[in-house]
């Protein structure tokens, strides 16, 4: 993969962390129940320090990070709906949650779905996805909390 590519696909990953990171903040913000509110304020800690780390690697590459959201961008970013869910109560941000939980794995399969990824950037991007799927088994778990 030329490095042009890669930092282009690493920014893009890095400015959905942003998004996540973004996300999980106001739903712990809004979210009432405080197991889901730790769960939260833990999964935007989680989002910031993967961005740091795609930012590492971005740099490796000769490229520059992405600064900011892409909430002005496409609306088919994860989080974007989240907003809209807080005015239902917890049942519906959690639901955006696990959505965007789930639509968040699916783009890193994506991403390692290219067999050329350098292997420093496939181990970074692994480690990533599978704490991704362990906080999206998590969740699933409190869905009892959001009722």
């Amino acid at each position: 993969m030329e490095n042009e590519k890669l930092v282009s696909v690493l920014n893009d990953l890095l400015t959905k962390n942003y998004d996540a990171e973004k996300g999980y903040k106001e739903a712990g913000e809004k979210i009432e129940h405080t197991s889901l509110r730790s769960y939260f304020e833990k999964q935007a800690e989680n989002r910031y320090s993967f961005g740091h780390k795609i930012k590492e690697m971005i740099v490796k590459y000769g490229g520059t990070p992405d600064k900011g959201t892409s909430i002005v961008g496409d609306l088919h970013r994860t989080w974007i709906s989240l907003r809209d869910a807080f005015a239902s109560g917890d049942k519906a941000i959690y639901d955006e949650c696990i959505r965007g939980e789930e639509s968040f794995s699916n783009e890193y399969g994506e991403v390692l779905a290219d067999d050329v990824l350098p292997p420093d950037v496939r181990e970074m991007v692994t480690m990533q996805k599978d704490s991704v799927d362990k906080a999206l088994a998590s969740l699933r778990t409190m869905e009892g909390f959001a009722a």
